[in-house]
């Protein structure tokens, strides 16, 4: 069994494979940050610097296993309505279909928000991979079900040439964010310096929890309250969202927090600005999460 890794970014599908035993061949992303990261990490594998709407499939190596991540931003609606929903990052997803019409591979794994199932085209999409004979099946695994301190809902469509294949849920215990938070780490400032919202929020939460919380610095739900460390972080973004505050001080968390919340090793090299390796990392697959339907893709083949 071997694979290819569309959009791959950090390389959380890669890494995903690599722990089930999967070879992967290829790997491509359009962001030469992303391709040189994926590259450290993944030493083994070829990977590409390549805007995929425009890839010639013929250079591509033969596999028996697609795995894909399309840009989300034009589906989700973390997007925000003063931003448009008809860009061109929705197109992405059509090179999925071409790179399945070339290759032939016995299966896919597509991985994005639940918004995807109600993109206009998603059933011309949908129309395209049937044509070719693939059984698609879609369902929702969550980070948090799956050993991931970070409650994290992505949609899965498995498509197969040998019938449906349902990837099913996790069933591990919840994972609380408290273990990973650096305590010690020695930049802080003071909440009542912060502007009033955030003094607020803070005060929300001290109530609810006590000193120490995890807060996102902006949106709705825990934003307005903040949430425990008994629990998963909430979803991780492309922005810099979340912060951890302890008693009268506060401070963004850190990229080896935000690693650990999405499942990467402590040693799994990240690159680039703050800004960027929070990107890389918001947008990337937990490979826990992409091991566990890997895995049942690849039984259900055998």
């Amino acid at each position: 069994m071997k694979a290819i890794d569309l959009f791959a970014g950090l390389g959380g599908f890669t890494e995903g494979a690599r722990q089930v035993g999967v070879p992967v061949l290829w790997a491509a992303n359009h962001w030469r940050l992303a391709v040189d990261v994926h590259a450290i990490n993944h030493r083994e594998v070829e990977c590409v610097c390549q805007d995929l709407q425009q890839a010639d499939w013929s250079h591509v190596p033969n596999c028996d296993l697609v795995l894909a991540s399309p840009c989300c931003q034009g589906h989700t609606k973390a997007r925000g309505k003063d931003r448009p929903h008809h860009d061109k990052s929705r197109s992405t997803a059509w090179a999925v279909v071409s790179c399945c019409e070339y290759l032939r591979p016995k299966a896919f794994i597509v991985e994005n928000v639940k918004d995807f199932l109600n993109w206009k085209l998603y059933p011309a999409w949908k129309l395209a991979m049937t044509a070719m004979g693939y059984h698609l099946t879609t369902q929702m695994l969550d980070a948090s079900d799956l050993g991931v301190p970070q409650e994290r809902s992505r949609l899965f469509i498995v498509g197969t040439l040998f019938g449906g294949v349902r990837i099913p849920p996790g069933t591990q215990s919840k994972i609380p964010i408290a273990p990973h938070i650096n305590w010690e780490y020695p930049k802080w400032s003071m909440i009542r310096d912060r502007v009033p919202a955030t003094q607020s929020r803070a005060a929300n939460g001290r109530a609810k929890y006590g000193d120490r919380f995890v807060m996102p610095y902006y949106g709705s739900g825990s934003g307005l309250t903040g949430r425990e460390l008994s629990r998963p972080l909430g979803t991780v973004t492309c922005k810099d969202r979340w912060a951890v505050v302890d008693g009268e001080r506060m401070r963004m968390l850190q990229i080896p927090e935000y690693k650990a919340a999405m499942g990467f090793s402590e040693d799994y090299h990240t690159a680039g600005t703050r800004e960027n390796q929070i990107n890389l990392l918001g947008n990337a697959v937990c490979p826990a999460v992409a091991a566990h339907a890997i895995q049942h893709v690849v039984e259900s083949i055998a």
